[in-house]
């Protein structure tokens, strides 16, 4: 009897111990951006994804890869602290492609709560106008 009784609390500690653990949590202000429409002149577009650690722990971002390589992020190497903000800038390079709609996919792992989140951009390269004269 002693020792289930003994075993009882040092599950219950354990499991106290478990939900006590401080966590990082990644809250992004968007999930997604449209770059809207841009000429092929003009290949080379910009973004920014913010977001803030809702966490009690400090967040690391592990990776964040995109779904093709006409894409790339950047982000901090440095853990944001609770409360803090921080942003993962995306670049994408249409100069190899034709004029069409794309929408590429980036995936950020973290040591967060949410382990894995998918970001997503989006648009449209155009032929330029052409001169006429």
């Amino acid at each position: 009897m002693k020792k289930l009784l003994l075993m009882a609390m040092f599950l219950v500690g354990a499991l106290n111990t478990m939900l006590a653990q401080k966590q990082a949590e990644i809250k992004f202000d968007k999930l997604s951006i449209d770059l809207g429409t841009f000429p092929e002149s003009q290949p080379i577009q910009k973004c920014a994804f913010e977001f803030t650690n809702v966490g009690d722990a400090p967040l690391i971002i592990n990776q964040a890869s995109a779904s093709c390589g006409c894409t790339v992020a950047t982000f901090t190497k440095e853990p944001v602290l609770p409360g803090q903000r921080g942003k993962i800038e995306v670049t994408y390079n249409g100069k190899k492609f034709f004029s069409s709609k794309f929408k590429k996919t980036i995936t950020v792992r973290t040591n967060g709560k949410t382990e894995l989140t998918r970001l997503v951009i989006s648009g449209e390269m155009v032929e330029d106008a052409k001169k006429t004269n």
